[in-house]
């Protein structure tokens, strides 16, 4: 099989709140974040995405700090801080979500 080739002129689409790998949904829940001290607190996930979240705590996080997020209902999901304004945070899973999970979350987090 041929590997396909591209020619100019062609545009790298950017969306307007960066590149994206994955569409974010806007949810509000309470969730935990255990970091690999074993120190575990409370967030509010703000978005979801099937490769990451977006959550807001008072508790200090930097970036490339492994974490695992607990929501309801819901085995530890692995992810890394990617980036942090004061105290809102960006992480990407270390797998990606299913769908069908995503589904589930977006689901729990309208109740």
């Amino acid at each position: 099989m041929e590997n396909p080739t591209f020619k100019p002129p062609f545009e790298a689409i950017v969306d307007d709140d960066d590149a994206r790998r994955a569409l974010r949904k806007s949810v509000k829940m309470r969730a935990h974040l255990r970091d690999r001290g074993q120190t575990r607190f409370e967030i509010d996930v703000t978005d979801l995405s099937l490769s990451g979240f977006r959550a807001e705590t008072s508790f200090t996080l930097w970036p490339g700090t492994v974490v695992w997020l607990t929501l309801p209902g819901l085995a530890g999901l692995e992810a890394v801080v990617a980036w942090r304004d004061k105290f809102k945070y960006g992480c990407a899973f270390a797998k990606p979500l299913h769908p069908a999970v995503l589904d589930h979350i977006i689901a729990l987090s309208n109740r």
